[in-house]
């Protein structure tokens, strides 16, 4: 950190801007996973806000970074390009895995299952 002290006024304001507002979004998310009721309630919080979080705190690092070394840092996008496939496909295993579960063991709270919609008949012919 030693370094911070020469990054210029115009870059830092920013730079503090985003990081706080990333924080703070990881904060609401973290909160969110502690106040909300049931898993799949859970589940929203921190798969929303805290990986919009991760974003401005990926942005702030990329214009820090940017501007110390005067040139572009790309290191970060290829972390937020990880987060926005990853995130996702997380939240819904996790979800389909819960609701399998629970529909097995028969739990009230959990909507049943759609029911089959049938198929036409092939005609051959």
């Amino acid at each position: 950190m030693t370094q911070a002290a020469n990054l210029p006024l115009w870059a830092a304001l920013p730079v503090a801007l985003l990081l706080l507002t990333g924080a703070g979004l990881g904060l609401i998310g973290s909160v969110g996973l502690l106040r909300l009721r049931n898993f799949y309630e859970r589940i929203h919080a921190p798969t929303l806000a805290t990986t919009l979080g991760i974003g401005f705190i990926l942005l702030a690092s990329a214009l820090h970074f940017s501007v110390l070394q005067s040139r572009p840092v790309l290191h970060e996008v290829l972390i937020a390009v990880l987060m926005v496939i990853t995130t996702p496909v997380t939240l819904m295993l996790l979800a389909r895995a819960a609701l399998y579960r629970d529909r097995r063991e028969g739990d009230p709270e959990v909507p049943p299952l759609p029911p089959q919609v049938s198929r036409p008949q092939r005609r051959d012919g």
